[in-house]
């Protein structure tokens, strides 16, 4: 599903929205939750933000709906905020623990983690359901995600 966003193999340029920057998703200032900001940046430079990973995954899962005229081969690259460091990471390696208690902007939220391991720290401090892939985020369990209904 996602390998058509696999695209350049260059060092990650984390991408900073600006203060009028809203989320296509929800229409939230993303300037204004800097810890959670995500990105997709397409090969011709543009690039949209969002308030949070929930909200990434909902636009790639509906470009058509958010991003009308837009294609997934033509993203460059996908970042989100790590947890921790909150450094912008690349989406497609991050892990995002489900189901804590830790909120997002916009409630309950895929937090975005580095590595396995500090998100299985993650999810024991704060009371995580499951750690996930990328690719293992499909629209059913972002439904579950933003219902609050993680198991």
């Amino acid at each position: 599903m996602w390998t058509a966003c696999a695209a350049a193999q260059e060092p990650l340029t984390p991408l900073m929205p600006g203060a009028r920057d809203q989320c296509p998703v929800c229409g939230m200032l993303v300037s204004k939750y800097p810890n959670w900001v995500a990105a997709v940046r397409y090969r011709d430079g543009h690039a949209h933000f969002f308030d949070g990973a929930k909200d990434m995954f909902k636009y790639l899962q509906a470009l058509p709906k958010y991003a009308p005229g837009h294609r997934a081969t033509d993203i460059r690259d996908i970042q989100v905020t790590e947890f921790y460091g909150l450094a912008r990471i690349d989406a497609r390696k991050a892990f995002y623990v489900i189901g804590s208690d830790v909120l997002g902007p916009m409630g309950h939220e895929f937090v975005p983690l580095e590595s396995r391991a500090d998100a299985e720290e993650f999810m024991h401090d704060h009371r995580g359901k499951r750690i996930l892939s990328f690719d293992q985020v499909v629209p059913a369990i972002v439904a579950e995600v933003d219902g609050g209904r993680v198991k």
